[in-house]
């Protein structure tokens, strides 16, 4: 019975959440966007600096292996 008016209450819950307008619910295009564009900041970082920063990472890992 308690899994039952458990089950009731989230079905509710979700029928309310469907129904109204939540201003807490987030624009998802507006997250697409942002996901795009630090992609795009990354790749414009990543492409005239690759190898900087795979010398970098590589003399890093070397340290740390190297100090045993």
């Amino acid at each position: 019975m308690r899994a039952y008016a458990f089950l009731l209450t989230a079905l509710a819950a979700l029928a309310a959440r469907l129904r109204e307008d939540d201003p807490e619910r987030g624009d998802v295009p507006g997250w697409v966007m942002i996901t795009v564009m630090t992609a795009a900041l990354v790749l414009a970082i990543l492409v005239p600096f690759r190898a900087a920063i795979v010398q970098a990472v590589s003399n890093a890992l070397e340290s740390v292996t190297s100090a045993q």
